[in-house]
């Protein structure tokens, strides 16, 4: 009896582990049929990609990284599971980027990232010789702290020897000369600052003078405009109406000398002469 009693038990877990078997093959066999493997090969360095590191389409979870294996010593091939949904055609291309500080950890990682930069929506098919369709690449922008360090560093010396080459030591002591001169200026101003007060203070009396001056020279203006001027024009038509007096007896001259000796009275008639 205890017998048949355990032999139900080992059928029944048998029997439990062949039907978990059965949909677990059934569950990877509808989810693998939803998705499509592509490839992509890249000569940059990959450092950070893993294996189901996201795929991303236009910044939509679309599929996950299945593998990553290096096919020679400067080509590493990675492998793509994809939707089946998602649109990749001739025109997309994936370039592998970084979010976050680094690309391991908590603070960031490397994933693919898919564009369309084109029209071309013809699907990608597999080439002769290669087991699934490639999707062409873009530059990499993966960017991590190290990186970035690495980088600041090499600018940092770049820009030291700059200045190593450019600041000799002709330049240095044209730059200190340069500097003693205009301290030695600023010590002369600042000796002189009294001085320099003074000659602003009497500046500003002086202006201050001068207002009255500018005040009676305008008052000689108005009074030449309404004195001066009235009498000089008078004067010039008293000449002028003179000229024309002296013109007018210089032409009865020209005509009549005799005018000179016996004046400008017409002669009386003598006897016999008729009028």
């Amino acid at each position: 009896m205890k017998n048949d009693i355990n032999m139900k038990a080992r059928l029944a877990f048998v029997a439990f582990l062949l039907v978990s078997i059965v949909a677990a093959a059934i569950w990877y066999f509808i989810s693998v049929s939803g998705y499509v493997n592509y490839q992509i090969s890249t000569q940059e360095s990959v450092s950070g990609l893993i294996a189901d590191a996201p795929v991303e389409f236009h910044g939509v979870d679309v599929g996950k990284v299945k593998s990553v294996k290096l096919v020679h010593p400067q080509s590493v091939r990675i492998l793509l599971s994809i939707d089946k949904t998602a649109p990749i055609t001739s025109a997309s291309v994936a370039t592998i980027t970084s979010r976050g500080l680094a690309t391991r950890g908590f603070t960031g990682y490397v994933y693919i990232a898919i564009e369309d930069v084109g029209t071309d929506a013809r699907p990608l098919v597999t080439r002769p010789g290669e087991s699934y369709p490639t999707i062409p690449t873009a530059p990499s922008k993966s960017m991590t702290l190290d990186t970035t360090l690495n980088q600041v560093n090499e600018n940092v010396q770049v820009v030291t020897e700059m200045l190593q080459s450019i600041l000799d030591k002709k330049t240095v002591a044209s730059l200190k000369q340069s500097v003693d001169s205009l301290q030695q200026v600023t010590t002369v101003l600042a000796a002189n600052t009294k001085k320099l007060n003074s000659i602003v203070a009497n500046t500003e009396r002086a202006s201050h003078r001068l207002e009255p001056l500018l005040d009676s020279s305008h008052e000689t203006v108005r009074a030449l405009q309404t004195q001066i001027l009235p009498e000089a024009h008078k004067t010039l038509s008293n000449l002028d109406g003179l000229s024309s007096s002296f013109t007018g007896v210089a032409t009865k001259i020209n005509r009549d000398p005799s005018i000179l000796i016996r004046g400008a009275t017409p002669p009386r008639l003598g006897p016999g002469e008729e009028k």
